[in-house]
């Protein structure tokens, strides 16, 4: 690796090669040597900017749920906008992408690894609970704006609506969801809790 190489730029580059091992030959392949021949790099770099290869995956998972954050940010501010069931549509299938998915698998198939991320994330399954509390603080914000029920009980809802978008998801053998499927799926559950002028907005 020629010196004046930015720690982002090989950090990036390792995580890449780690995604691309993961969504080609699952988690039991992921070993430091499988990370740095993909990325092509010297066997040593990843220990060079990184403690150990538990401290690489846990840094994975960290940035991957930095990406989230980004995207619910933009989520939230799409609230009033378009429709409820077009935007949880885009966000979920952004959150739930292939390479997500083949993290949330790496999760909970290394204990070493959630015991880990338990220090800064104590509940529920790492991704899928930041995509959750993502599509919780989106409906809360559409529910402040009138376009869903006062009454709706939002995490519930978005506890209902992240766990069906991921069951279409895992179905696919690392394609991305079908955002008709999952439209559909979506305007099901969420149907009954549309404000009646909104509804009528939204299908106009």
């Amino acid at each position: 690796m020629p010196t004046g190489v930015p720690i982002r730029d090989i950090r990036d580059q390792l995580f890449d090669a780690a995604e691309r091992v993961l969504r080609r030959d699952g988690p039991n392949a992921l070993t430091s040597r499988a990370v740095t021949s993909e990325a092509g790099v010297a066997k040593g770099i990843l220990h060079r900017h990184f403690a150990d290869f538990d401290t690489f995956l846990a840094s994975l998972v960290l940035a991957r749920m930095e990406l989230l954050d980004t995207r619910s940010q933009d989520l939230r501010a799409s609230a009033g906008s378009g429709t409820v069931a077009d935007n949880l549509t885009h966000a979920l299938i952004a959150a739930l992408d292939p390479d997500t998915l083949a993290i949330v698998s790496l999760v909970t198939s290394r204990h070493e690894l959630l015991t880990r991320l338990r220090l800064t994330i104590p509940t529920g399954i790492p991704l899928l609970a930041e995509t959750t509390r993502m599509i919780a603080a989106y409906l809360t914000a559409e529910r402040g704006l009138g376009r869903i029920a006062f009454e709706t009980d939002v995490d519930t809802l978005a506890v209902m609506l992240v766990g069906s978008a991921h069951l279409l998801a895992a179905e696919r053998d690392d394609v991305p969801l079908d955002p008709d499927d999952l439209r559909d799926v979506l305007r099901t559950a969420i149907d009954s809790i549309i404000q009646d002028q909104p509804r009528r907005a939204a299908l106009s």
